[in-house]
């Protein structure tokens, strides 16, 4: 399952290899929300894998972004005892200036370009 989440970048940490064939990099969004007439921060710290860790190259930083991403966790068992962790795996971002930042081919789709619902087309189904 998939979720998004915006706001605003106010960190960008460097490129980390866990291994030989694998790395990652984490970024931060902060999201401000009014709840029962009072503004709520949160800070939100994002993670992304292999190719996808030159996502947040495309943005500065204190600029507004909507972030495209997956909840996965993981549990290992350290010296008889479990533990858990929560990554918030980020697949894509866009700008919320009004680009897609980040984004190619298909995804990048405006609907503007959609032609109007009275044009008739010559599909036969």
């Amino acid at each position: 399952m998939s979720y998004e989440a915006t706001g605003k970048l106010v960190a960008k940490f460097d490129i980390v290899q866990r291994t030989e064939s694998f790395k990652t990099r984490e970024f931060v969004i902060e999201k401000t929300e009014e709840i029962n007439g009072r503004a709520i921060t949160n800070y939100l710290k994002f993670q992304c894998v292999q190719d996808k860790t030159a996502l947040p190259d495309r943005f500065a930083m204190g600029e507004e972004v909507k972030v495209m991403f997956n909840i996965k966790g993981t549990k290992w068992v350290k010296d008889g005892r479990e533990n858990f962790i929560t990554n918030l795996d980020a697949w894509r971002m866009e700008s919320m200036k009004g680009g897609a930042a980040g984004s190619t081919g298909a995804e990048n789709t405006q609907f503007n370009n959609i032609p109007p619902q009275d044009v008739v087309d010559d599909l036969p189904f």
